[in-house]
């Protein structure tokens, strides 16, 4: 299946498109050449780093190889779209299959352009998206309550410290009762990342910093990443919950930890546990970084669950293929058994595949308010 999928688009890029160009051979294979090193992203990522997941090359290096790992993406695609019609013309009107050099220029530059735009969408400091949620049995007191949401930062070369600093300040503008965070914040050991995490020190609400682990925490010295966070502020909810407090009302935040903990000999997630002894008559809301179990959690009462882990699904289309990986959610607010999940397309995006169309990036300011 991996050479399916890394093999096709090579040889569609390569011999179906570059080689019929009327061009001298001698760049022709120096072309081929880059096409293969581009293709090879995660395998020169794995060795910069023991790790697919942390490409340590210069910032603009991993820039380009994103965008030259999405041109080649799109190409495939588009190529593919051409050659499907020119064979249909050649069908209709019975003659031979043909592709004018126009053609394939075209759509080369068109996937180039496409690939730029999902890149520089990808490493944009995100805006405040604002989202009302009403929740039954909520206190008077905390009706206007204003949460912020923050995920998968994926802080690493492409997200660095300079750009963490622009998300902190953007999130604090937003003036929030509460900031939470599902869920990989990093990829990245803690000595990779030190220096690029420091500015998520400064984020700070009334009610504190609440945060889960991801899947990515797990990749990357767990211990040794819950004891950073930690000593960075965040308060982490391993299985366990926090009761905030507003005159007489109370609203519990529990969190879990993310599904991928037993496979790296830490605790899996349990919402039974997280949930331990909170209060009964207390609205709950769950940090779950993925929403694929949304619907346990509407049957144990939660009433809002805040996750993440998609990133939207990153480009229309693609997000469709993404949902059936994550039990239908993908993006945006969904009724499920009467509970509220709301899925972030995440504030940054893995550097292995930072290209975003149609599902922006975002910090989501949530405004609670009773049933």
């Amino acid at each position: 299946m991996r050479l399916v999928v890394f093999g096709l688009p090579l040889l569609v890029v390569i011999l179906n498109w570059l080689w019929p160009l009327p061009l001298p051979l001698g760049l022709k294979i120096p072309a081929a050449a880059l096409v293969v090193i581009a293709a090879l992203y995660h395998y020169w990522s794995r060795l910069s780093s023991g790790s697919v997941f942390a490409p340590e090359f210069p910032r603009p290096v991993v820039i380009l190889f994103n965008w030259a790992f999405g041109t080649i993406l799109f190409l495939t695609l588009l190529q593919i779209a051409l050659d499907i019609g020119a064979l249909l013309v050649a069908l209709l009107t019975w003659r031979q299959v043909h592709i004018p050099v126009g053609a394939r220029a075209a759509v080369g530059g068109i996937a180039g352009m496409l690939a730029a735009i999902g890149v520089a969408n990808a490493l944009r400091v995100p805006s405040v998206r604002d989202v009302s949620v009403t929740i039954p049995g909520l206190s008077p007191a905390f009706d206007g309550y204003r949460l912020v949401q923050l995920t998968d930062m994926h802080i690493s070369r492409p997200f660095p410290a300079r750009w963490a600093t622009s998300v902190v300040e953007r999130t604090n503008a937003a003036d929030a009762d509460l900031i939470v965070v599902t869920g990989d914040f990093i990829d990245g050991s803690v000595a990779m990342r030190r220096a690029d995490v420091a500015p998520l020190a400064q984020l700070h609400a009334p009610d504190g910093v609440l945060a889960v682990p991801g899947n990515h925490e797990y990749f990357f010295d767990y211990d040794d990443w819950m004891q950073h966070l930690s000593e960075l502020g965040f308060h982490m909810l391993l299985n366990r919950h926090a009761v905030i407090t507003r005159g007489g009302g109370r609203l519990v935040i529990a969190g879990v930890t993310d599904r991928s903990a037993p496979g790296h000999g830490q605790a899996g997630p349990d919402l039974a546990a997280a949930l331990a002894g909170s209060p009964a008559d207390a609205p709950i809301v769950l940090l779950d970084h993925r929403p694929g179990d949304a619907r346990v959690a509407a049957g144990r009462g939660v009433a809002l669950q805040l996750s993440g882990h998609t990133h939207g699904g990153m480009i229309v289309g693609l997000d469709r293929l993404v949902a059936r990986g994550n039990n239908g959610f993908v993006s945006g607010r969904y009724d499920v058994g009467g509970m509220t999940l709301y899925v972030s397309n995440g504030t940054g995006l893995w550097p292995g595949f930072a290209l975003r169309l149609g599902r922006p990036s975002e910090i989501t300011r949530f405004s609670l308010h009773a049933g």
